[in-house]
């Protein structure tokens, strides 16, 4: 009688990709969400960047994109843009790991750290300061549209892209509003990891 092994079924990428990201135990429902939220948050403003500055999309003046800029010669502004966005939604995702397996222990392509403990510190203070950097940049962006100023202080122009003026205006407005989230969000984030990996627990009042 021949018996017929069913072979051992591998480790499928998405499997791997599931395994790494799943919630680690202790973990807020609250937390869960507002880390994943926060790619999403840099999504619209990534897309309208790319929608503008690489495919030419008519929902802005093509002069309010502001050209070549202080970019070198070697650099298109397409080209940045795209690098720029890949950049930030790249950032974003780490948030990720603070609500996940590879926060704490260390992913296994990493070389040398592979399977190592994530001391908490290392990921609580990049984290907090970016939180705070965040946080503090968007506020003083919004004070200084408000006020008709651009962020280095000088009188915003007529033509400025984000307004209210027409629907352009408008839609650029509504693509960088998310942004503001970024920093409240990873802060309530960090100290959810914080005080998970700390053993602090707060009592129902």
């Amino acid at each position: 009688m021949t018996t017929i092994s069913e072979p051992k079924p591998r480790r499928s990428l998405r499997a791997a990709w599931t395994a790494a990201h799943a919630p680690v135990t202790g973990v807020p429902r609250w937390a869960r969400t507002a880390a994943y939220a926060i790619p999403l948050t840099v999504l619209p403003s990534s897309i309208w960047r790319i929608a503008v500055c690489t495919f030419g999309a008519p929902i802005a003046d093509v002069s309010m994109a502001g050209g070549q800029g202080q970019l070198p010669s070697w650099l298109p502004l397409a080209a940045f843009v795209i690098l720029l966005s890949i950049a930030s939604e790249l950032l974003a995702f780490t948030a990720v790991g603070l609500v996940s397996a590879w926060g704490e222990v260390c992913p296994y392509w990493i070389p040398g750290l592979r399977g190592r403990r994530v001391p908490a510190l290392a990921a609580v203070v990049p984290a907090a300061l970016g939180a705070t950097v965040l946080t503090l940049l968007c506020t003083w962006f919004v004070i200084s549209h408000a006020l008709g100023l651009t962020i280095q202080g000088n009188a915003l122009t007529a033509n400025a892209i984000l307004n209210f003026d027409d629907w352009k205006g408008g839609l650029a407005v509504m693509a960088y509003a998310p942004l503001l989230l970024w920093g409240p969000l990873l802060g309530a984030v960090t100290v959810a990891y914080w005080r998970r990996r700390s053993g602090v627990r707060v009592e129902p009042q």
